[in-house]
């Protein structure tokens, strides 16, 4: 599918101010251009963007049941009750639990931490789970990523005489459970600054609060903002006001001082010679914690995230891997037969929504499976596979749709469900599957706007070879660390042409390499465009065509700047 390009030129008050902090500022004023599109207008603000401080975190007791939560844990340290950190069996809810146990290590040798098993527990807080605290004399549950629905649990829960402190960031229901306190950014009644921390943000400033309320150094708790940083990464929150603070100094410490087990995941991943960024979290570092919780055990993510010897951790880190190259395999194959049934569906282009099903596919990887599915399809997907006739569902959005409103929409005919704006995950019985499938259809159809279901690419600014400098490289990687809400700006040069040298490169001749020159310089600038091969023919042709593109760094040749080209357009696609 044609990908459409979308440009919205800066209005004439945004020159102006474009203008006048380019002069306050040296930098150039396309790139100052793309500060007041994200609505970075003043001097001051612009330079606490580039350089966030850790001293504009926002105070952790903002936060709703804050000064409860701090209380209740010091009662529980106090008096040597034994603790419990419970945590989901994801990248967000294993960093989330080894950040926490890690910080409150130090104070208290009678704690645990607890990570759901996947087929044996199911999502979130189960009756076993709380067996197992009780049984293990547990008083305090601390919770993180989930149980902000765990009503009946966290009720099981108190009638054994254990409390529970809440730490999720996912999405509450009218009635929230009887925990002792709830922290969560997202509750109706909040007012704190920053709803979209991720859960371990959410640990992070519950460990924050403890520290300031016992007189502990903030030192002591910021080497801990690598896992922070990953967790920002791999749950796709938007990486905006404090969640760009933390990330911005969660990415400094992985690079200069990574924690013993992040580091091995680092060596194992090939990574150590190189600068990280969020991307690298992303696709390398995320997928193999991840896999962990996937195919085996997600306790197994945590006993690395925590451990201190560099050999037993490479040691571990090695086994994740093969996980993750299992993984893999299960996921190519189930994309393969999720496509397959895509494939079959009838009068598809008519549909608004995917939802596939089958009982034999792997719960581990079904998220991931409509992740690509979304991706490939452009519309909201949904995999579900069961086991017995309790069937396991995963969802994923398209740009702009609210993903949990359709499944809100479906509630009552859900067992369980929860999630964010663009991704849940919910379970039903095998029996209501075609029901749940006609009315999240119906819901998406009503809702969704056609442009949401084509392919778009966001333009930032239109530029000449001429504009591209080392120093507006240098000045340009000051935006990041990129995500949500702050992309990786895209460039679009108009009528450049081949320079003679471009060819098809890749294993199956699927990528171009490209030497390019425009129409206003002389300057060559090297590219590459993946699985673009199909415009070859017409690159060589030596006509002009259009090139949308981000800026990078040449991996293999160090301080080469190269065009990652995103897309083409060429005059029979203009």
């Amino acid at each position: 599918m044609e990908q459409k390009w979308k440009y919205e030129p800066l209005t004439h008050e945004q020159m102006v101010l474009a203008n006048t902090l380019s002069a306050e500022l040296d930098i150039s004023p396309v790139l100052c251009g793309l500060l007041v599109k994200r609505d970075i207008t003043s001097v001051s603000d612009a330079k606490n963007f580039f350089r966030p401080k850790l001293s504009m975190l926002h105070n952790p007791f903002l936060m709703n049941d804050m000064d409860i939560a701090v209380q209740r844990l010091n009662k529980a340290l106090g008096k040597k009750e034994r603790i419990l950190v419970y945590g989901d069996y994801d990248v967000d809810g294993t960093t989330s639990v080894a950040l926490v146990y890690k910080f409150l290590q130090q104070f208290s040798s009678n704690i645990d931490y607890y990570i759901p098993d996947r087929n044996e527990d199911g999502y979130g807080i189960s009756k076993r789970g709380v067996d197992y605290a009780y049984s293990t004399d547990v008083k305090l549950i601390i919770v993180l990523d989930c149980g902000i629905k765990a009503i009946e649990e966290i009720a099981y829960a108190k009638s054994l005489g254990i409390d529970f402190i809440v730490c999720d960031h996912h999405v509450p229901d009218e009635v929230l459970p009887c925990a002792v306190a709830i922290l969560n950014p997202k509750r109706v009644d909040s007012t704190y600054p920053c709803p979209h921390l991720s859960g371990c943000g959410v640990g992070f400033k519950f460990m924050q609060a403890f520290a300031m309320d016992n007189g502990i150094p903030a030192d002591q708790l910021y080497p801990l903002l690598d896992l922070v940083a990953v967790s920002i990464a791999s749950d796709l929150v938007p990486i905006v006001g404090e969640n760009r603070i933390l990330a911005f100094h969660g990415i400094k410490q992985i690079n200069h001082s990574p924690s013993i087990g992040l580091k091995a995941i680092i060596n194992v991943c090939g990574l150590e010679e190189k600068e990280i960024s969020i991307n690298d979290i992303i696709f390398k570092i995320g997928p193999r914690i991840n896999a962990s919780g996937r195919i085996q055990q997600g306790k197994m993510a945590v006993d690395l995230l925590i451990e201190n010897n560099l050999q037993a951790a490479l040691e571990m880190s090695y086994q994740i891997n093969e996980f993750n190259e299992a993984r893999k395999e299960i996921d190519k194959s189930m994309t393969e037969e999720a496509n397959n049934i895509v494939a079959g569906l009838e009068s598809f282009e008519e549909r608004r929504a995917i939802v596939i099903f089958n009982p034999d596919w792997h719960r581990g990887v079904i998220g991931i499976v409509a992740s690509r599915l979304t991706e490939v399809y452009h519309r909201p997907a949904v995999v579900i596979t069961c086991t017995g006739d309790i069937a396991t569902g995963s969802a994923r959005s398209v740009t702009g749709f609210d993903l949990y409103k359709a499944m809100e929409s479906c509630r009552d005919l859900l067992d369980n469900f929860g999630g964010h704006t663009y991704a849940a995950g919910f379970s039903l019985k095998v029996e209501n599957i075609e029901a749940f499938a006609a009315r999240f259809e119906e819901f998406v159809t009503q809702n969704i706007l056609p442009e949401q279901t084509s392919p778009t690419i966001d333009i930032d600014a239109e530029i000449g070879f001429h504009q591209i400098t080392r120093k507006f490289f240098n000045d340009l990687k000051k935006f990041s660390p990129h995500g949500p809400h702050n992309p990786k700006p895209v460039f679009c040069t108009h009528n450049v042409c081949d320079y003679g040298t471009s060819k098809v490169v890749g294993r199956r001749q699927e990528h171009i390499k490209l030497e390019l020159v425009d129409d206003m310089s002389n300057k060559v600038f090297n590219g590459i465009a993946f699985g673009q091969s199909r415009q070859a023919k017409y690159i060589k042709s030596k006509q002009s065509f259009d090139i949308c593109y981000t800026l990078e760094e040449n991996a293999y040749k160090h301080g080469e700047l190269q065009l990652q080209i995103e897309s083409i357009h060429t005059k029979l696609t203009r």
